[in-house]
Parts: C-alpha cells; structure tokens; sequence
C-alpha cells in the first residue's frame, strides 16, 4: 500500500508524531472495529503475527498504548479511542487522493469523450473526428449522440470533453469554440407543391401549408417558430417529432413541409422532394466546444488538430 506523511497533534497530551506507514493506520482502524486479530488479519490478507507487530509498532511510535490486551476480550485504551477519528480521516485523506490519482492517470491515459447533435454525420465535423482517431490511433474515443437540450450539461457536469452542437448566433464566452461548419434554413417540400420550382421562398407564402416539425428537444424548433410568429403566422402542425427520416417521408409523401437546415439532410433516396432556400436567409454555426477550465491532454490534442 501506498504511503502518506501525515502530522497528528492530540491536543497536547503526547508529543507531535509523522506517521510514515499507513499499513499500520489500516491495520489499527480495522482492528478496532473488528476486535479480533484474526478477523483483521483475514482483511488484510496476512497474519495474525503481522497485524499484532504493526499495532506494537505503531504504539511505540506514539509512545502510548492503544489496545488493552488484559482481558480475553480486545479493547481500545483512551489513547486507542482518541487517535481512532483521526487514523480514520487520514485514510479516508488518502483513499482520495488515490482516487484523483487514477482520475487523472485516466486523463493522461489520453482518453477523450465527444457528444454531438444527431445529424454530425452531415457535416465536416463528422470527418475531422473520424481522421483524427487515425491521427491518433492510441487516444481512447468515447463518442454519443445526444440531443441539444443535453449536451451543454454532460460538459457542465464532466461527463463529456468537447460537444458538437448548432449555435444561432448566441455567444457563449465561457467556452472555447471552434466553428466547423455553417448551414442555412431551406422549404423541405414535395415536388408537386405549386411553390416547388421557385428559386427561393418567403415564411410568408407558407401561411397555407400543412407543417411537419422537429420538436422543442431539437434546437431547431425554436427558431422556426420565431420565424413563423414573426410573419404572423399560427402553423398547422401534422407532425412534431425527433426524426428526420420520418419527416422526409412524410413530406415526400404530400403530407406537408418543413423548415430544416440545408446541410443536415440526406435525400439521395428521397426523389419525390425538394429543398428551397428560405429568405431572407438565417444561418447558424456547427461547432465544438469544451470548458475553458477544463482541458486534458487528449482534447488539447483534439482542439490543436480542428483548427484550420
């Protein structure tokens, strides 16, 4: 077991002492609990022998007597039941630091934890990540999708290194960012719609349209209905979902339209629909971020490969 340098001043009734050996520590707290060499001696993997010279040893560092050994039965002297909180908060002191160690051992172990927005597979961030692990063949990548409403608080809380997420133009200055990408909102429509062969189209001539929307987990929802009721209009919704493949279908199928990012969609096997750029024009940034407070080594790695 591993060792600490630790000082205990019992309110001045014996001299000030540097504990060197925690195996005597441990071996003193689980005798008095246990009371029973054999017991302890079974905890701690050794003998009754052993434990018995370590509890002697440590008395004489102390210079007092800690177990009362006059009866059959063991007991803690004064001495014994005064040092025993603080043999305790030592170990305790000491399993901790254990526990950063290897925290931050696994750090340097250079393991990194990405979450991203669904649709990453869409955009330039989706290749960075993936040449980077050839880049960096040794760095232990943990990758999840989640949705946006959960991905600041997984870097909040630790549980992620860096997000991949869409801003509208809002600044995060607690954050390092690093803007990937760009994209834009386009009219997803059926090709038999009357408005499907213009160039571009206003929120305005949607006022008739049946609408099928991503729902408020996604962060396109609230913009589009900042768009909608700022043309005054109240939507007719058909459907408010998660998914992307269902509303491509939907629509593909005649029944309605929706407001989505140019970039994050896939109709290679969608014949029967369109995209129509929406104006005037809104735009948003594809972005990696991380804690300016929290940096390991594997993401520093990462945010010096992303850079342009």
């Amino acid at each position: 077991m591993s060792s600490v340098c630790a000082k205990i001043c019992l309110k001045g009734m014996f001299k000030e002492v540097t504990l060197m050996d925690t195996n005597k520590l441990a071996a003193f707290v689980d005798l008095a609990q246990t009371l029973s060499y054999t017991e302890t001696a079974a905890h701690r993997y050794t003998t009754q022998a052993t434990i018995s010279k370590q509890i002697m040893a440590f008395e004489k560092e102390l210079n007092v007597q800690l177990i009362d050994r006059s009866h059959r039965q063991i007991s803690l002297t004064w001495a014994g039941q005064t040092i025993l909180p603080f043999a305790r908060e030592i170990l305790g002191s000491q399993n901790a630091m254990m526990a950063e160690l290897n925290r931050q051992q696994k750090s340097r172990n250079m393991a990194l934890t990405i979450h991203s927005i669904p649709s990453i597979a869409q955009y330039k961030a989706f290749n960075l990540m993936a040449s980077f692990t050839h880049a960096y063949p040794k760095i232990d990548l943990h990758f999840a999708e989640s949705e946006t409403p959960q991905l600041l608080p997984s870097l909040n809380q630790g549980e992620s290194d860096v997000i991949f997420t869409r801003l509208f133009g809002e600044s995060k200055p607690e954050y390092d960012t690093a803007v990937i990408d760009t994209d834009r909102f386009v009219v997803v429509m059926p090709k038999g719609d009357s408005l499907a062969d213009t160039e571009k189209i206003t929120i305005d001539r949607l006022r008739t349209h049946h609408f099928l929307m991503l729902d408020e987990t996604t962060n396109l929802y609230q913009p589009v209905m900042t768009l909608l009721t700022k043309a005054n209009i109240k939507p007719k919704v058909v459907y408010k979902g998660e998914r992307i493949d269902l509303i491509l279908g939907m629509v593909s199928q005649g029944m309605g339209v929706s407001i989505m990012m140019a970039k994050s969609l896939n109709t290679a096997d969608l014949s029967g629909i369109v995209t129509v750029p929406l104006e005037p024009g809104q735009t948003s940034q594809l972005v990696f971020m991380r804690r300016k407070d929290h940096h390991t080594p594997a993401s520093d790695l990462f945010w010096s490969y992303i850079q342009p």
